[in-house]
């Protein structure tokens, strides 16, 4: 297969993909605004670049025509970003097939993948492999989530790898930020106290944002509604 124009796109140039269907606002899933900040609070504990977050609201997952997801594709093909990060698999592809094909084709355009809920992240090679098993189990009847975590499980029986989401601050700070937006504090002076205290930020950083501060408290928020 030729190599794809964009195999040199620095893979920490990160676009997002969030999506809810019809049904999606009840039943405690998390919907696009958790998602967001999901990705936002995973992207900077790694200190990648989150370009942008494409959405699709209202529509499946099998649903042919996405066009927030076009547009993202249509990024990673043009070597814009280097990976695609959602918060679930299922957000992104409706069964094992779907998901299969999605891989496949960054593999060939040159671009990576990342699902959060399961360890898929094809930029390390643990995430690779679940990829592997994943596109291997494609011809199987299986939904996307059933498919996902036998492939989990399975690289965890031959390699004992941790998979996973990881922790994204140390539960102290994330206490210390939360407190702070109860007692009413505005962003922006959370993040200056922060900064006061040389509080390290979830990679490492010496700089709080008031935007960084805000997606702490919506994902713990979304937390507490799983």
């Amino acid at each position: 297969m030729a190599p794809s124009e964009n195999q040199g796109t620095d893979p920490r140039l990160v676009i997002g993909y969030v999506r809810v269907g019809r049904s999606d606002t009840s039943d405690g899933h998390v919907g696009i605004d958790g998602q967001v900040a999901m990705l936002t609070t995973e992207t900077e504990r790694r200190g990648w670049h989150l370009v942008f977050v494409e959405e699709d609201a209202g529509v499946p997952a099998a649903h042919r025509g996405r066009p927030g997801l076009s547009r993202a594709l249509a990024m990673l093909r043009a070597g814009d970003v280097g990976t695609l990060v959602v918060t679930k698999l299922d957000r992104l592809a409706g069964s094992v097939g779907d998901a299969a094909k999605l891989l496949s084709r960054s593999r060939s355009e040159g671009w990576s993948l990342v699902a959060l809920d399961v360890g898929l992240d094809t930029t390390t090679s643990a995430g690779s492999l679940v990829a592997d098993i994943l596109i291997a189990a494609a011809p199987g009847k299986q939904g996307v989530a059933t498919g996902s975590v036998r492939a989990v499980r399975t690289v965890r029986r031959t390699e004992g790898v941790q998979l996973g989401r990881p922790r994204t601050l140390p539960s102290a700070v994330t206490e210390r930020i939360v407190a702070a937006h109860e007692r009413g504090e505005g962003w922006t002076a959370i993040a200056r106290g922060l900064n006061t205290d040389q509080v390290p930020t979830a990679h490492g950083g010496a700089r709080w944002y008031p935007s960084t501060v805000k997606a702490v408290v919506l994902a713990r928020q979304t937390q507490r509604e799983l």
